[in-house]
């Protein structure tokens, strides 16, 4: 697997505690013509300060912020801790649909609404991943392209894992994933 999605460390970070199983996804703004697409079953998480905000956050994933970017890797290298399979997605189309998930995930609720209406039409994805903990972080050289607003990466060598657990175990992850469709049913 060589593909890595691009999100904020402090998102990664509540995937990566079990407190989410939410992505949600408006598309960078280099996602090119067609906008952000939903073409992957599974992809490494690629944690990132970039663009981040402790204050598009609930209170506890903000308070999380400041020690995530002290003990972040250094500049000049990517460490991946995480991979997501996609267990269901998908594109909402009206704002109250994106609403429903509150509680689901560490966006406030004015991020979405600025989301959800951004760019060229309205709507966002909304992906419910079961995420992998690697036992040992990958680190890999950071390269010039993996940098810009993008959710897609592209990697240039293929990471190896060789032992990862669920963050969640089953019945738990079967949950949150029974939350996530009623809520848009």
């Amino acid at each position: 697997m060589k593909i890595a999605f691009k999100e904020w460390a402090v998102v990664i970070d509540a995937l990566g505690r079990g407190e989410q199983i939410i992505i949600l996804r408006k598309g960078g703004i280099h996602e090119g013509r067609g906008g952000f697409q939903m073409d992957q079953s599974e992809f490494w998480l690629f944690s990132t300060l970039f663009h981040q905000q402790s204050e598009s956050v609930i209170a506890n994933a903000a308070e999380r912020f400041n020690s995530l970017a002290a003990n972040s890797p250094p500049d000049d290298t990517l460490q991946l801790k995480y991979f997501a399979t996609v267990s269901d997605w998908r594109k909402l189309e009206h704002e109250e649909a994106a609403l429903k998930l509150k509680g689901q995930h560490v966006w406030k609720d004015s991020v979405i609404r600025d989301r959800f209406s951004w760019g060229r039409e309205e709507g966002i994805f909304a992906l419910a991943v079961r995420v992998h903990q690697l036992t040992h972080p990958i680190n890999l050289p950071m390269r010039k392209e993996y940098g810009g607003c993008k959710s897609w990466i592209e990697l240039t060598e293929e990471p190896v894992s060789k032992t990862s657990q669920p963050v969640l175990d089953e019945t738990t992850f079967n949950t949150k994933l029974n939350s996530f469709r009623q809520a848009l049913s």
